[in-house]
This record gives structure tokens, sequence and C-alpha cells, in this order.
């Protein structure tokens, strides 16, 4: 039996300890999320009776995220903005007049899908460019 487990086993799986080895091809295959959290969602699967498939799946959606975080970071810094701003900075209480829940509802680009046009009036300083 261990003839046919060493055939279908890949080569430096069986020797060594797992935990280098596992660093070792993480930091290869550059997953740098999972190398950081697998351990951590291991636990948690176990302690909530997650089979693998979805403690698989759970490592690959934090990898994609943070990897997704940093491709947007890293965009932001080659353009070079001369200051970031978001909505999370955007100061509501300073224009009472401006309807937060339909700005926060076109942030979420619904206007795209249905081909409309949105148009942003207002006086000079009263933050259009910030909110667009």
């Amino acid at each position: 039996m261990s003839a046919a487990r060493d055939e279908t086993m890949p080569g430096g799986t069986t020797g060594g300890t797992p935990g280098i080895l596992l660093a070792h091809h993480l930091k290869q295959l550059k997953l740098p999320t999972v190398l950081r959290e697998y351990d951590k969602v291991a636990r948690e699967c176990a302690q909530g009776g997650i089979d693998h498939p979805r403690y698989l799946l759970r490592l690959v959606e934090l990898e994609l995220i943070d990897r997704e975080r940093r491709m947007v970071e890293r965009r932001i810094r080659s353009a070079r903005f001369p200051a970031v701003k978001s909505l999370d900075t955007f100061d509501f209480t300073a224009i009472p007049s401006l309807n937060k829940m339909l700005v926060l509802e076109l942030a979420r680009c619904g206007y795209i899908l249905g081909r409309e046009n949105v148009i942003a009036l207002g006086n000079s300083g009263t933050g259009k460019t910030h909110i667009a």
C-alpha cells in the first residue's frame, strides 16, 4: 500500500515538515493571504464543522478579496491623485439639502446598467466633484 501511495503523491509532500513545505509552496504560488490565513480559517471551519471544499473556498475568497484591494490601491497610487477622497470622508451634514440616500444609491452604479445619465448641479464648492 505504501508503494501505491508513493506513486500517487507528488514529490515533496511526503518528506519534511508540512508547515514549512506549505509555507514554501504558497510563497512560490504567490498566495500571501492563503499563507497568512489558512491556519485561522482551518480552526474556524473545524469548530463550525465546515467541510474541506468550503474551507478551501473561504481561503480562495479571502485571497481574491485581498488581491482586488491591493489592485485598487496600486491603481490609486499610479494615478497620483493629489488626495484620495471617498464617500466615507464626505461630510453630508455640511450640505443638508443633499439627499444622502440618493448619493449612496448612485454609488452602486445601477445607472450604468440602465444606460442613464447623472448630472451633478450646484454652486461652486458644494462637493459635486467629491461626490462624483
